[in-house]
């Protein structure tokens, strides 16, 4: 199981197909930016993932992981050989996938993190400089409620998606119709 060879047989397919990165990312419920980074090699698509793009793709997950079309004979070669490499290759443990979803989240959400530290810290410097403890005491306040509800909805967020899975967008999608 080689990511850049299934990353360069999904492009392949993408472009048999005529379908731009934008255009299977919609179909897919994943950003553009994804179909990138399987295309390059620098991520494997989730289970999920490949049952989904084999359905669009009309090829079998093997074939997926194998980078190849394959033939009968080849196809229970292939079969074994990438679900032993499957087994090797999914030892996250839970630690790494919370950290990995943790560090996510903060990316995502970053521009509304530092909007919202800006103006917390803009009214206690202001209640500071006018010696105006009402504005300053609930900056404050603000301030460390507004850490523990950014906390809150990215610790949600990891327990979503490193523990059940079930986070992504394609789930949601079948589940809300």
């Amino acid at each position: 199981m080689d990511a850049k060879k299934t990353g360069t047989f999904i492009a392949l397919l993408r472009h048999e197909k005529n379908l731009t990165q934008q255009e299977l990312g919609e179909k897919l419920f994943v950003t553009n930016k994804t179909i990138s980074r399987w295309e390059n090699g620098n991520y494997m698509p989730d289970i999920e993932m490949l049952q989904a793009l084999s359905k669009e793709f009309d090829v079998s997950i093997n074939e997926l992981l194998s980078g190849e079309r394959l033939s009968e004979t080849a196809y229970k070669e292939k079969a074994e050989e990438n679900l032993t490499g499957i087994l090797h290759t999914d030892n996250f443990s839970l630690e790494e996938k919370c950290l990995f979803f943790k560090q996510k989240w903060k990316r995502e959400h970053e521009a509304q993190r530092i909007l919202s530290l800006v103006i917390i810290m803009a009214a206690g410097i202001l209640g500071l400089v006018y010696s105006n403890m009402f504005l300053f005491i609930p900056a404050v306040l603000a301030l460390i409620g507004t850490h523990l509800f950014f906390y809150n909805r990215m610790m949600a967020y990891v327990e979503q998606h490193a523990f059940d899975g079930s986070g992504n967008q394609n789930s949601k999608q079948k589940n809300n119709p």
